[in-house]
């Protein structure tokens, strides 16, 4: 009798056990849920997101505008009308082919630009040698327009530098704010909260997120602009290699031009 007893009350409490949890589940389930979405609601707004990232978010600011700067500098100069303008160029070859070395290097100074250096540097040298040597002219306009087209595509290479240290930073943010996160625990295991360990975290991830959205356009662009650079280029040389023709033409045919220009 008494065993009887026993069993139909575990009985009970096990139907009761029953019942009860998947209410109880449901519960639980019902109250995560909510706190989710309450926490996805709550959005961090830009100046949230800037001190949760520290100090290196202003720095990785002020990369980014230095790397738009650029962008919009290349924009300008990276272009034919401002390397070697078609006009410009008409002008020289006309004044060089009719001897005029002087009005050529006045258009040439009115007008900078690096075929414009190129040109000086050409008549510079025809000007204050009695018979100029076509192998010597040739060599001062490759010499010079060499050095113009370093200057070019080296430009570039400053985008390419934000590309490879913005990340950088970032990844020092990462490593700040993984000190931060673990030295709560390391000093005092008081400290060891889940929001002092969720700051830090957070400054990591944010300041290496930030850290690569400035990187990867830098790299993006660099690859443009240095593809423009070498086209531009390319066209300064043609140009060029027309002023060396003109030059070496004059200063065979007509000397005594070149002579005349020297006295002056």
């Amino acid at each position: 009798m008494r065993l009887m007893m026993l069993r139909s009350g575990w009985e009970r409490l096990w139907c009761l056990g029953v019942a009860l949890s998947p209410g109880m589940l449901l519960a639980q389930a019902g109250d995560a849920v909510s706190e989710t979405a309450d926490v996805a609601a709550k959005h961090m707004s830009w100046q949230e997101i800037i001190e949760a990232g520290g100090v290196l978010m202003y720095v990785l600011a002020a990369v980014s505008v230095l790397t738009l700067a650029m962008v919009l500098y290349f924009s300008v100069v990276l272009r034919r009308g401002q390397v070697a303008p078609r006009a410009l160029h008409r002008e020289l070859v006309e004044k060089i082919k009719a001897g005029d070395l002087d009005d050529a290097r006045r258009a040439a100074e009115y007008r900078l630009c690096p075929l414009s250096h190129i040109v000086i540097a050409a008549v510079e040298y025809m000007r204050h040698v009695p018979h100029p040597d076509p192998m010597m002219v040739r060599d001062v306009i490759e010499g010079e327009g060499t050095r113009q087209a370093e200057n070019i595509q080296g430009q570039t290479q400053y985008l390419l530098d934000v590309a490879v240290v913005a990340p950088m930073i970032g990844l020092l943010g990462t490593v700040f704010g993984m000190l931060r996160a673990f030295s709560a625990v390391a000093l005092d295991i008081a400290q060891a909260k889940p929001i002092v360990l969720a700051a830090g975290v957070s400054q990591a991830l944010i300041t290496t997120a930030f850290g690569l959205i400035v990187g990867i356009p830098a790299m993006v662009f660099y690859a443009f602009f240095r593809r423009r650079a070498a086209k531009v280029v390319s066209t300064m040389e043609a140009s060029a290699s027309e002023v060396l023709t003109a030059m070496v033409s004059k200063g065979k045919a007509e000397p005594s031009k070149i002579q005349t220009a020297r006295a002056d």
